[in-house]
């Protein structure tokens, strides 16, 4: 074992997004627990789309970690645990963000947040199906859907915005 792993935190962060419709209003929900403790956070947005919110979920919670951990996510999004297990992303990235079709990638933005956690943070993915009694996945899927609900004040996804003016401009890719 690394010497540095023998002190470092384990955290599990569990995380969900969605939006609704896709794209619409969408929030995130997740928790961090360490050490036998819990921590809830969510936030709401606008106008955005459930993969985002799958994303930042799991970002925010990324970023809310003050020291270098070893990290185990649990989430239902295929579309995060795929992009980072199979390696997209680290592709995705080598082609200055093309698939491998060519077309650009989407949420660029985060995946840029993400990556440098990835380094910081020792990350492991672990899928989990959704709505299918997992009680933590649960838990984030009700903080998920009350961010961006209830008459609450949503934030703006400034990258969905920026990314939707650059689709409706073909010429600026």
């Amino acid at each position: 074992m690394e010497s540095w792993k023998i002190n470092t935190p384990h955290i599990e962060l569990y995380s969900d997004g969605s939006a609704d419709p896709n794209p619409g209003k969408g929030g995130y929900g997740l928790i961090l627990r360490y050490a036998g403790k819990s921590k809830e956070f969510a936030e709401g947005f606008e106008l955005t789309t459930n993969n985002r919110m799958e994303l930042l979920g799991v970002i925010s919670g990324l970023e809310k970690l003050k020291t270098r951990s070893i990290v185990e996510v649990y989430t239902d999004s295929s579309y995060v645990v795929d992009s980072i297990t199979k390696g997209w992303v680290f592709s995705w990235k080598m082609k200055g963000w093309r698939k491998a079709d060519k077309k650009p990638v989407i949420n660029v933005d985060l995946w840029e947040r993400l990556l440098p956690l990835l380094e910081k943070h020792e990350v492991l993915f672990h899928w989990l199906k959704g709505h299918a009694g997992h009680p933590e996945n649960e838990r984030c899927d009700e903080l998920a859907k009350a961010a961006r609900g209830n008459g609450n004040v949503l934030a703006k996804d400034f990258g969905y915005s920026s990314a939707i003016s650059l689709s409706n401009n073909p010429s600026l890719f």
